[in-house]
């Protein structure tokens, strides 16, 4: 299909995109159809996972609200009343007037290589045939929005000099991380249990507490075993550098040290660290903690919570009827589901909250700084979305509920007590019906 590019659109200056993007803006769509029921239903759909929606209905429309718009995905279909293939024709305008590409998914009844084509020539990132497979677009779409965020590294420093520590912190602090100063070692384990840093950095020499004996006392501590630990210090005897790591270092960086060889040396090491570390904690379908580490991080939370008297939750969240719809359609299908909430648990939960898959379609979450009142409004909300979104399976539609047992440290401060308590609430809202929210009963009297 020939490019259809007006004469004119050559000679327009290209549309220079802010120096600066907010990644949070990726959550905007735009959806491009004159099929009214497919827009209604993007739209809903879509919602449930905490992206804002616009919808357009005609080629014109669209045109105009997108001249001055940046971090925006297009949700594009092909085919308009007007042109067969008039929503391809309409991007590769758009990408010829913008130095940043917009993200396009196209959607549509044809299905010819040709078609595929020219889809890509416009910029797409995905192509999908109707009907559209809600899952499967979310998936590509979380492709793009997830690249674009990451939560900032966490550093603690540890060094009894109140100037360095506060000139590292500051380098750090300005790249992005988040840091953690603590100028007097015998502090430094408490620091660390609240913090949970990506990285340590330690000066070998101090008061009361070298940083050789720091880096093993906090090597015997099971949650921090892999955690990286990196000296600091002025010793430039490669004999005792070496010492200090077979002591628990993983590497040993010499003041004074450029403020850009740092930046790079702590990126690069906690980068190593935490794809490492996924491989170990976190489950393969979903990428959310595995059953291990989830219980461990409750431990974690709740001695966290108790020292700095904050309320805690915990929830424990089923599908309901999996077994059915692994019958019915197949694990294939079962799989996509049980991504699709564990995408929506992610999306619609807080970044400190603590999600895990605590095994097959089961589901723990911790939530920091919530009773159990408060995290049963925000699981109640998740639950009502949830069993309103719409799977596909061999041209089929259908939908699935979960239901959800709540507990606090109110009422159960110990995390064992905790966590049965919430299986056991789990456990009535399946038999008083399931699609429901139960919180645990107090524990008796006396």
């Amino acid at each position: 299909m020939p490019d259809q590019q007006p004469p004119q659109a050559k000679q327009k200056t290209p549309v220079a995109a802010p120096a600066s993007r907010d990644a949070a803006a990726f959550r905007r769509i735009f959806v491009v159809t004159d099929d009214l029921d497919l827009a209604g239903e993007l739209k809903v759909q879509l919602s449930y996972f905490g992206y804002d929606v616009s919808v357009y209905h005609n080629l014109a429309d669209f045109r105009r609200a997108i001249q001055a718009v940046f971090d925006v995905v297009v949700l594009m279909d092909i085919t308009f009343p007007e042109d067969e293939l008039g929503g391809i024709g309409v991007m590769k305008q758009i990408r010829q007037g913008r130095e940043a590409p917009v993200p396009v998914v196209f959607f549509s009844e044809h299905d010819t290589v040709q078609t595929r084509l020219e889809a890509v020539r416009a910029g797409s990132i995905a192509y999908l045939s109707k009907p559209v497979d809600i899952a499967t677009l979310i998936d590509k779409l979380d492709v793009v929005t997830s690249s674009r965020t990451h939560e900032p590294y966490r550093v603690m420093i540890v060094d009894d000099s109140v100037a360095l520590t506060s000139y590292h912190a500051a380098i750090l602090e300005q790249s992005g991380m988040t840091v953690k100063a603590v100028n007097n070692p015998l502090q430094a384990v408490e620091a660390l249990l609240e913090f949970t840093p990506d990285l340590i950095l330690i000066d070998i020499y101090m008061p009361e507490c070298s940083g050789m004996e720091l880096a093993k006392v906090m090597r015997q501590l099971d949650a921090f075993m892999s955690i990286p630990i990196v000296f600091l210090s002025t010793e430039s005897n490669i004999d005792t550098q070496l010492f200090a790591m077979g002591m628990g270092g993983d590497d040993f960086l010499t003041k004074p040290i450029q403020p850009e060889h740092l930046i790079s040396s702590v990126t690069s090491r906690i980068r190593r660290s935490l794809m490492l570390r996924s491989f170990m904690v976190r489950d393969s379908l979903t990428g959310l903690l595995n059953h291990t580490a989830i219980k461990d991080q409750l431990d974690r939370e709740v001695a966290r919570a108790k020292r700095q008297k904050k309320p805690l939750a915990f929830a424990m969240v089923d599908i309901d009827n999996f077994k059915r719809v692994n019958d019915t359609y197949g694990h294939p299908v079962g799989d996509r589901v049980i991504k699709s909430l564990s995408r929506l648990l992610k999306q619609r939960l807080r970044a400190s909250d603590l999600i895990g898959r605590y095994g097959g379609e089961e589901f723990a979450v911790v939530l920091v700084d919530a009773d159990a009142a408060a995290a049963t409004k925000v699981l109640d909300t998740i639950r009502n979305d949830f069993s309103q979104l719409r799977h596909m399976a061999d041209g089929n539609e259908f939908s699935v509920s979960f239901s959800c047992g709540i507990a606090d440290i109110a009422q159960f401060p110990e995390a064992s007590r905790l966590s049965d308590a919430a299986d056991k609430a789990l456990y009535r809202a399946k038999h008083a019906g399931r699609n429901q929210v139960a919180q645990a009963d107090g524990p008796p009297a006396g």
